[in-house]
């Protein structure tokens, strides 16, 4: 118990609360006329302008509850309790507002948002407030039961959305880290490639150094340049996370051998079409447009609603490099899926070489992958 206690305490806020947006205005604003008309036309509400005055200053709460959680929760709880104490003290009728039930908001997003430190002050604090609610009210043990019921059904709705959204979070880094370690590797194979014909010109031009002199120049000049090639390659390579493996030298594919998943007999059928110059791109991007094309081909087939053609465009656009891969498949109705994880491991590998990414559905139907690379790796 003390260790999970301890680990609740030190648990960080998440990092993807999104920002106030429509829906939380229009949440304010309803939350507002609710009060206004319910402190108006209640006839049984004692103290009706203290009380709806206090309800109101729950707005600007309804706005902070995911940026201060803990400020909101104070806030609008404290409000509650405020009431609660009134009618205690001062032996009032009731001064409840059904509005008010819009704590239950804040209650949420202190699980959903807050850090742990927040998460257990909050919880301690709308304990109290709670408990002193249900003294004043009198009420009776049903009403307890179904109340405590309540709360319990809304702290755990959030811990789910919480663990949910964790677990989609590391999952996308543990993605992105895949995706760097293969991309480490292929670099670390053609720098170890590069290297090895170095140490061939070196050993050619120690034999012939003697005897033809000017063999040894050219020797030279062809180390040089394998040299400045692999500086460059090791400069994007130490960008990224790699695992200690053996590698095996072998050339990675590349675009020169895209035709090779043409098929004009399978289902779908696959088109390829290379433009422009290829032949001189940095050995990364050469080898990441092959594996993005070969991921959207998976996907297409795998996929695509009724496809019958599959066409991959790659072609030179100055000093970028352009990969497009769409389907004839039929679109889904609705608004577009959430990216899976193989296309965010795409979208990463474009990314760390200095290009991008987009995927969705295409204007004439079916599916589109559009990559845009530079034609030399992000150094």
């Amino acid at each position: 118990m003390i260790t999970v206690r301890r680990s609740l305490w030190q648990e960080p806020r998440p990092a993807d609360a999104p920002p106030i947006g429509r829906l939380d205005w229009l949440l304010v604003g309803v939350f507002a006329v609710a009060a206004l008309v319910e402190g108006i036309l209640r006839p049984d509400l004692a103290w009706r302008p203290v009380v709806t005055v206090l309800a109101l200053a729950l707005l600007p709460a309804l706005l902070w509850r995911r940026s201060r959680p803990l400020l909101a929760v104070l806030v609008g709880w404290g409000v509650a309790g405020l009431l609660s104490v009134l009618q205690l003290t001062l032996d009032a009728g009731d001064l409840g507002l059904l509005s008010m039930m819009a704590v239950l908001f804040l209650l949420y997003s202190l699980v959903r948002w807050g850090s742990g430190q927040e998460m257990v002050i909050g919880a301690a604090f709308v304990a109290v407030v709670v408990a002193l609610g249900m003294y004043a009210s009198a009420g009776t043990w049903a009403e307890i039961l179904g109340a405590t019921a309540l709360l319990l059904m809304i702290v755990a709705l959030a811990g789910v959305f919480r663990y949910r959204a964790d677990l989609w979070a590391r999952q996308q880094r543990e993605v992105r880290n895949q995706e760097r370690v293969a991309l480490a590797r292929e670099l670390h194979d053609t720098v170890a490639h590069h290297v090895s014909a170095i140490a061939v010109q070196a050993q050619a031009g120690g034999v012939v150094a003697a005897i033809q002199p000017e063999k040894a120049a050219e020797a030279l000049a062809a180390i040089e340049s394998e040299a400045s090639r692999t500086l460059a390659e090791m400069r994007a390579m130490v960008r990224l996370l790699r695992e200690e493996e053996t590698a095996d030298y072998s050339p990675q594919r590349g675009v020169t051998d895209l035709p090779d998943l043409a098929s004009a007999d399978g289902t779908p059928t696959v088109e390829v079409s290379l433009n422009g110059s290829l032949g001189r791109l940095a050995p990364p991007v050469d080898a990441a447009l092959y594996r993005l094309a070969q991921e959207s081909l998976t996907n297409a087939v795998r996929h695509a609603r009724s496809a019958t053609r599959v066409e991959i465009d790659v072609r030179r656009e100055g000093d970028t490099v352009r990969l497009r891969v769409s389907d004839d498949g039929q679109s889904q109705p609705g608004p577009a899926p959430e990216p899976g994880f193989g296309l965010l491991g795409m979208a990463e590998r474009a990314h760390l070489l200095g290009g991008s990414l987009s995927a969705g559905p295409g204007p004439e139907g079916g599916w589109v992958v559009e990559a845009v690379l530079p034609v030399e790796a992000l150094a």
